[in-house]
């Protein structure tokens, strides 16, 4: 190699090296905040809670109107032992004073339950709910940092809805991505985004959720009792909680379909 051609190659190699800087520092950095956060929902009661009740009202909007109200009850409890590539949490989400009509998710089954039996929801259900639960911040923070190849970056600060913020990116092995704002102030997470391929219009869709009105709410976790979600812009859901409760051991039963209900076809 010349001396000319060694000196032209030389900002380039500048700019290789300084990018690799800028990445180590932007994980570093994602890697401080990422701690921050976890301390500020209530480290180990966050990280250790074995599952947690909402109850409150949710609200269902078409074209930003109320479409539906229903009070909601939903438990969600994490799993000590899933099958590999499977989600450690299930769901039971109760609708109506009587919770007689319930819907329960898991990563491999959906079904809803009411007076006529069990009615399975399909793979699309099963596949959405996978999806919702795996670029879910909580869910990331808890379950998944330290899964092969998931990469957390700070890109550094915002202003989101007048507040404050750190920007974090997620990405995983198979390129998911979740970009989430966190309160510069409480590190509590604010806004989460993900975006996903929707065949139905041939490009891709924005899912958003937004949480607000964190209060203590068992074992020292902190946890938003406000949660909306919307989709390109438009307003899909919102579960506005009375009452939280978090840290209670609930039994696998609950989870499962009731002991001789008829499973009912598609």
């Amino acid at each position: 190699m010349t001396r000319r051609n060694f000196v032209s190659l030389a900002p380039v190699a500048l700019m290789s090296a300084s990018a690799v800087l800028r990445a180590e520092t932007a994980q570093e950095r994602g890697k401080k905040l990422v701690a921050d956060a976890i301390h500020a929902l209530g480290g180990d009661g966050f990280r250790f809670m074995p599952g947690r009740v909402e109850h409150g009202r949710a609200y269902s909007f078409y074209r930003e109107q109320i479409s539906g109200l229903s009070i909601a009850k939903i438990y969600t409890k994490y799993l000590d032992k899933a099958e590999p590539g499977t989600l450690r949490m299930t769901q039971r989400q109760a609708f109506g004073k009587k919770e007689d009509d319930f819907v329960l998710l898991t990563g491999t089954s959906a079904f809803e339950v009411n007076f006529r039996g069990a009615k399975p929801l399909g793979e699309e259900r099963i596949k959405q709910f996978n999806m919702t639960t795996l670029h879910d911040v909580f869910y990331i923070l808890r379950e998944r940092l330290d899964e092969p190849g998931m990469v957390v970056e700070a890109l550094g600060r915002d202003v989101v809805e007048n507040l404050p913020v750190d920007k974090l990116q997620f990405v995983d092995s198979e390129n998911r991505q979740l970009t989430v704002w966190f309160h510069s102030s409480t590190m509590l997470p604010v806004k989460q985004s993900f975006k996903r391929w929707d065949p139905t219009i041939n490009d891709r869709r924005e899912e958003v959720t937004r949480y607000t009105k964190y209060r203590e709410s068992g074992n020292g976790v902190m946890w938003p009792w406000d949660t909306q979600r919307e989709r390109d812009g438009e307003k899909l859901f919102e579960l506005y909680s009375d009452k939280v409760a978090i840290g209670e051991s609930l039994p696998a039963s609950m989870f499962e379909l009731p002991a001789g209900v008829t499973v009912l076809k598609k």
